[in-house]
């Protein structure tokens, strides 16, 4: 893990410093179930493009939340899991799920 930046004081801005942009939230919903490799994350997140999602799986590698494994393979293959600690924000997921399944259900 490369070196950490100093962090917020806050626990809510730490946090969103590691998550707080939505395709770090939706790749790591992704990555919940298992390892996925570069092309299945972007067809599975639509819009995002190749760009953003490279700097936010690098940010996210950097914070300690996802490994990637490159293949020395042609065509080359990547990989990206879920560390102990991406999967530590699982709760935190499940809380936005409900959350926003409660929210639904109120405005219809």
């Amino acid at each position: 893990m490369a070196a950490v930046k100093e962090l917020p004081a806050c626990p809510v801005e730490t946090t969103l410093a590691l998550i707080g942009d939505k395709w770090k939230v939706l790749i790591l919903r992704d990555l919940l179930p298992g390892t996925k490799r570069f092309g299945e994350l972007r067809k599975s997140l639509g819009t995002v493009s190749q760009k953003v999602l490279t700097t936010q799986l690098r940010q996210m590698e950097d914070g300690g939340l996802v490994i990637r494994t490159a293949y020395a393979e042609v065509p080359p293959r990547v990989e990206y899991t879920l560390t102990e600690l991406g999967y530590s924000l699982k709760p935190v997921l499940d809380a936005m799920v409900t959350w926003g399944t409660e929210y639904k259900a109120k405005q219809a």
